[in-house]
């Protein structure tokens, strides 16, 4: 379920590199909206759109987001392993730039997966939660699960902090 956009301003984006408490949380009422700013840089024509991603939390430690498993399948109808990394590796990298804030930008370096069972219907959500965040690096693990909890794939990520 997505917010609705906030204004894109010099302030708003400043505050992307604030990690108290109140601006690392996402939703509404809080200082600073992730879901909002990412809505407002806008996915029409992207991947993201194409897959019919849902954007459920953003912070520069977590995200979370799902995508439909129909119309996200191979031949033989599971969710396509490929469907499984894109989610990864966009949740990851989210919360990579998040992290990064202003003038900086995350780019993926490495990605990994294991996929553990295949999913043929419903949802499958992905949870990336941060194991390092640095200067000019941050790693994340991202567990994807189904409408019943479980594990469908384990991801890693790796992006680079540019700028």
């Amino acid at each position: 379920m997505w917010l609705g956009a906030v204004e894109v301003t010099p302030d708003n984006i400043a505050r992307m590199t604030d990690t108290s408490a109140s601006a690392t949380s996402s939703g509404p009422g809080t200082d600073l909206d992730w879901k909002g700013m990412y809505t407002a840089a806008g996915t029409q024509g992207t991947l993201f759109e194409r897959m019919e991603m849902e954007l459920l939390e953003l912070a520069p430690d977590r995200a979370v987001g799902r995508i439909p498993v129909q119309g996200n399948t191979q031949p033989a109808g599971l969710l396509h392993g490929g469907a499984s990394v894109v989610l990864a590796e966009t949740l990851g990298s989210l919360a990579a730039q998040a992290h990064a804030g202003p003038g900086r930008n995350a780019v993926g370096i490495e990605v990994s997966a294991t996929h553990h069972r295949g999913a043929r219907e419903g949802y499958v959500t992905g949870t990336a939660t941060a194991l390092h965040l640095g200067r000019t690096t941050a790693s994340y693990e991202i567990v994807i699960t189904d409408d019943a909890g479980k594990r469908v794939c384990t991801s890693r990520l790796t992006c680079m902090i540019l700028g």
